[in-house]
């Protein structure tokens, strides 16, 4: 990203940010998806908190769910759940879970790696938010 530099607007960071995502090979992707929290797992970052807020405070039932589905997927793919969470609840997510645990590994992965570009781009929004709102910057 740093050699791409200097982007003309927004888009053209999210678009460099989207080739080089694209240009990964699953070993990398892999690497990313790593860092990620379970669904319904305390994030150890504010933002990652706050994109899974949905899964936050939530019936005994649903976090059960969630563990077990996080558990049957990891077991399945090798890797974490990855959803672009925010704005989703606890439900929806473990339905989206559930659904994906029928996908076959290599469909799969390039589900995962669109949403972690949804995150990316989520991401990136917010930083340049903090941004263009701190005049420390």
């Amino acid at each position: 990203m740093v050699a791409a530099r200097p982007f003309s607007s927004i888009q053209d960071l999210k678009d460099a940010a989207d080739l080089i995502w694209n240009g990964c090979s699953h070993g990398d992707w892999l690497e990313a998806f790593a860092a990620h929290p379970r669904i319904g797992e305390r994030g150890k970052t504010e933002w990652s908190r706050q994109e899974q807020s949905g899964a936050v405070r939530v019936p005994q039932k649903v976090q059960d769910a969630l563990i077990q589905a996080n558990r049957e997927y990891e077991a399945k793919y090798g890797y974490t759940f990855i959803i672009c969470a925010s704005g989703k609840s606890a439900e929806e997510m473990l339905a989206v879970l559930r659904q994906r645990l029928g996908n076959n590994p290599l469909i799969e992965i390039h589900n995962a790696a669109e949403q972690q570009r949804l995150i990316t781009h989520l991401r990136l929004d917010r930083l340049l938010n903090e941004i263009h709102n701190n005049p420390c910057y």
